[in-house]
């Protein structure tokens, strides 16, 4: 009978289903029910309970102690149907820290006890030092580029190469995290702090390389994988919305603190050997605050407890009481035993005991996680590559912007690194507010799939009015079109993930190579061919700059709003 609740777990997720579907599908569990012996003797108060579950407002009882998967997947799909989209779960959804089924009680008691607060704050403060790190350097790349006598554009590389250690880093971390969760932050800390230290050290040693070499290890200590993996698998259901939000709201702080802190650090002086100006402060600033929080991590940090598989254990009961038993699917089995049917089940047994093997088979199967890039790619559907290839066209579209800000700016306006701060710290605080006016109003009135196509189309309008075709560039017209396309991409992605979730195959939830990893990897090959491509295209000079990187970024969009059309009526 728990074969009812992934048909349930389906209907519910579609905003097609009504009401009367979920009245029949309990009909039919009560139907099927009443024609078992073993559930004869206490059929009518697990009526009255199952109706009282659905539909609360008609039955009351004073205390039912039952619990059934069935019932409490129907229940659940009544509040997913029953319910508009809240802020927080739109917010929530940028995470994409995808979860299995319904929980059962066991695995919720499981989670609260690797649930510690202090260690999802640590996991929060890891993610928003890791995005000020990303961004913290993009006002003065161009001039630092400059200093140790390469090409402004360089500045592709020295942002990219972070991107690119960031690619690998990934995938270790996330294998990494199945054993631990403390060890792959520390390591992280360390790495980011050399990676840092290296990067400051780039200007007095005059080296170009050492400069690389420091992003490089930077990228290579992204635990963003980690922080996902911990907040989904260690954050109770009832708290994980909350902690994903904090995920994307930590994200989004970073992104605006990380620029405006590189306005503030306007002066040149030296101690000792090593100089403290514009371009090396952010490597020291970030150096020191990796140390700070490495101690911070070592002290308040507490491993959660290993999950441990629970076997079917039958157990017998004479008061005719329904008992809970743990499988290894995910599944909580109401099992009611006595003596009269203990014996009935035995002389059964032989007949079904082959078939109930093949079905177990079936359902380990199915819920086994994959465990290569290859099984992974083989679960992707044509909407799940389609959202992809649109999660990778706003993050390659936003790189673009961001990245070459600074030199496209300077060229066209002659701002200084301040103003090119203050403007990218406004884009970053862009986020949390459109966010607000989505998830409480625009996705309750739209489909989410409306939202999708039309944030598509907007991105597109953003990159077309960011030409520079005839007439002068002027600040309206960038500022403008910057703000359309940026805001666009932050309400794709929001929607993107979320369909992503709804779209992707339950055993990439899992693992290694789980859906995270997944939209992680192509948001990051974005921003590397991104990076790359603002770099390549400032050997034609600058002047040719800004229409050689948006002519990609253009036909991606296209592709992408293309693509979505034909897969539009499979997306739910």
């Amino acid at each position: 009978m728990s074969k009812l609740v992934p048909i349930i777990h389906i209907l519910s997720c579609s905003r097609c289903s009504s009401m009367w579907v979920l009245g029949l599908l309990l009909e039919l569990y009560l139907a099927i029910l009443q024609t078992s012996k073993i559930f004869k003797t206490t059929m009518g108060a697990m009526y009255q309970f199952m109706i009282s579950q659905l539909i609360p407002t008609r039955f009351t009882l004073k205390s039912i102690k039952y619990y059934d998967p069935v019932v409490h997947s129907i229940r659940a799909a009544v509040e997913r149907l029953s319910n508009s989209t809240s802020f927080l779960h739109f917010l929530g959804t940028h995470a994409f820290t995808m979860q299995d089924e319904l929980p059962t009680p066991s695995e919720e008691q499981d989670d609260d006890q690797r649930y510690h607060f202090m260690s999802l704050l640590l996991n929060l403060a890891n993610t928003f030092l890791y995005m000020v790190n990303t961004y913290i350097i993009v006002p003065t790349a161009d001039n630092y580029s400059l200093t140790l006598g390469a090409a402004a554009t360089v500045c592709g590389v020295v942002i990219g190469s972070m991107a690119v250690a960031q690619v690998f880093s990934s995938v270790y971390f996330s294998a990494w995290s199945n054993r631990s969760y403390m060890k792959p932050l520390v390591f992280s800390s360390i790495v980011l702090l050399v990676g840092n230290t290296l990067y400051a050290l780039a200007y007095d040693l005059d080296s170009i390389a050492v400069l690389l070499i420091g992003r490089l290890f930077c990228g290579l200590g992204s635990a963003r994988a980690v922080n996902r993996r911990y907040i989904s698998d260690c954050v109770p259901l009832k708290l994980r919305m909350q902690a994903s939000a904090g995920f994307v709201s930590a994200s989004a702080l970073g992104m605006a603190v990380g620029p405006a802190l590189a306005c503030l650090f306007q002066t040149d002086f030296k101690i000792y050997k090593f100089t403290f100006n514009q371009e090396t402060l952010p490597g020291w600033i970030m150096a020191l605050a990796w140390l700070v929080y490495l101690l911070w991590l070592s002290i308040s940090f507490r491993e959660p407890p290993d999950r441990t598989k629970e076997s079917v254990v039958p157990q017998e009961s004479t008061s005719g009481q329904f008992v809970n038993v743990s499988v290894d699917n995910g599944f909580t089995q109401p099992l009611l035993i006595n003596s009269e049917t203990k014996q009935e089940d035995e002389d059964e047994d032989g007949d079904g005991d082959e078939d109930c093997d093949d079905a177990e088979e079936d359902s380990d199967k199915i819920q086994k996680p994959v465990n290569s890039i290859v099984s992974a790619y083989r679960l992707l559907t044509p909407s799940v590559k389609v959202q992809l290839l649109i999660y990778f066209m706003l993050k390659y579209a936003m790189e673009i912007l961001l990245a070459e800000s600074s030199v496209i700016t300077g060229y066209y306006f002659i701002w200084s690194t301040s103003s090119v701060a203050i403007f990218l710290a406004c884009l970053g605080l862009t986020v949390l507010p459109v966010n607000i006016i989505v998830g409480s109003y625009i996705s309750n009135i739209f489909e989410e799939r409306q939202v999708l196509l039309a944030s598509e189309i907007m991105v597109c309008i953003g990159i077309v009015l960011s030409f520079h075709i005839l007439i002068p560039y002027t600040v309206p017209q960038y500022v403008g079109s910057a703000l359309i396309t940026f805001v666009s991409a932050e309400v794709l992605e929001g929607v993107n993930l979320s369909l992503l979730s709804r779209v992707m195959s339950s055993r990439l939830s899992r693992g290694t190579y789980n859906g995270g990893l997944l939209s992680t990897e192509a948001g990051t090959l974005a921003r590397v061919i991104a990076d790359g491509t603002i770099t390549l295209s400032g050997y034609l000079g600058e002047s040719k700059l800004l229409n050689t990187t948006l002519v990609p970024a253009l036909f991606i969009c296209i592709s992408s709003i293309v693509a979505t059309c034909f897969t539009y009526n499979s997306l739910y």
